[in-house]
This record gives structure tokens, sequence and C-alpha cells, in this order.
């Protein structure tokens, strides 16, 4: 089987993480893990990117630790691949698929409505997961799923939440038929609980993987 984290992130990208992508792929690597998607924090959420700059130099800012990871990656045989994790409205989604060239030529992608994300995703052949869906948080005010038709697949298991809040998660998923998917949330390369998904067959790129999330061919990593 080989083992990918679907949810992790990098500092100084995303603001409350502490390690770097270079320490957060070895730690993987060392896990026993072939390959991990970054999804730090977009300029929306939890994003140490700061804010009077311009749209090229946010995007620069913000696809760095890729490019850094993925040169970590390569001297050890780990897969790294492109991802974000976008707010909204107190909601957290998974987006894999868009590139880094995506969002140069995209400004103001940081200001979409659930249904202009959904859409401008899926226009992409790209994918969109809720992220943490049961999540509890002062700031989110009212807990719970986004409206099912605007997106791909459910995070069901979060290693950094507690058992209830995945298991509303799980339940809710196959109620309304979700792709299901598993992460650790991965904040640092210290305490972290590695989680993900299991495949068959080794990733060749990013779509290998959404399409095995979307058709139920993975493992949760729980």
């Amino acid at each position: 089987m080989f083992l990918y984290e679907t949810h992790m992130h990098t500092y100084p990208v995303s603001a409350c993480a502490t390690s770097s992508p270079e320490e957060m792929v070895n730690y993987y690597k060392a896990a026993g893990f072939s390959g991990a998607i970054i999804t730090d924090h977009f300029f929306n959420g939890n994003s140490g990117c700061p804010h009077n700059l311009s749209w090229e130099s946010k995007v620069k800012f913000f696809v760095k630790p890729y490019y850094e990871a993925k040169l970590a990656g390569d001297k050890c045989d780990f897969d790294v691949f492109f991802g974000m994790e976008y707010s909204l409205n107190g909601m957290d989604f998974l987006l894999y698929g868009l590139t880094p060239e995506f969002l140069a030529a995209n400004p103001d992608f940081d200001k979409l409505t659930l249904p202009e994300l959904s859409a401008a995703v899926r226009g992409e052949g790209a994918y969109i997961a809720h992220a943490h869906p049961f999540r509890k948080a002062w700031w989110i005010n009212e807990p719970g799923p986004s409206d099912v038709e605007f997106i791909d697949g459910f995070e069901v298991y979060n290693a950094s939440m507690p058992d209830n809040t995945n298991k509303k998660a799980m339940d809710y998923a196959k109620t309304h038929n979700l792709a299901m998917q598993a992460g650790s949330d991965a904040h640092n390369a210290f305490t972290s609980k590695p989680s993900g998904i299991a495949m068959k067959k080794p990733a060749e790129n990013i779509f290998d993987i959404i399409n095995a999330i979307k058709s139920g061919q993975v493992e949760l990593i729980t």
C-alpha cells in the first residue's frame, strides 16, 4: 500500500504551523508515507502572508513551500503535490488539482462565494472537499457541513479532531453519498499524528489521488 497525507501545513505560509516544508517531508518519509499534499492556508484563512503585497507577490509567497517540499521530496523519493485550504464563512475547504499558474492568473480568487468557488474549481477539473466539517470554534457561528451540491468530498477523519466530531462527519458522508477522505491536519513535524489515505498503486499525479478518493478506492488511515 502507498500512504499519502492529504491535509498538511507548513511554516511560514500557514501562520499556525511551526515546521518547514523540508521538515514535514522528512517526518512523513520516516513515518513510511509515499507522499503528501501541501495544503497551506490560503490568503482568506490563517495565512502568514503579508496583506500589503501585490497579488503576484502573494502567490509567489504562497507557492514557495510547495516547491521547497518538492525539492526535498525529490531527494528522498517522496512525492509532493500542490493543494490549499480555502476558508469561507468559518468553513474550510481542501482544494486539489489547481496549479500555481492558475492562482497567478486569477487575482481575487480569495474573495469567492461557495458557489463561485465550486464552479471555478470544477471548471479546472479540480476537486473540493469540506475539511473538518463539524469542527467547533469561537469563529464558527454555525458549525456543520456546507451544501453538498458544491463539494466533491468530505474529510470524515481528521487526526486533530475528537472522535465524536469525526463520527458525525463519517455518518453525514455516508448518508449523502460523499467521497470520503482522512488527513492529519498536521502543523508540525513533532506532535502531529500521521493520517491520510492508502492506495494500492502509487500516485503519479494529483489526479490519481482525486480519482481514487472519488471512486472510493482508498483506505482511510485512522
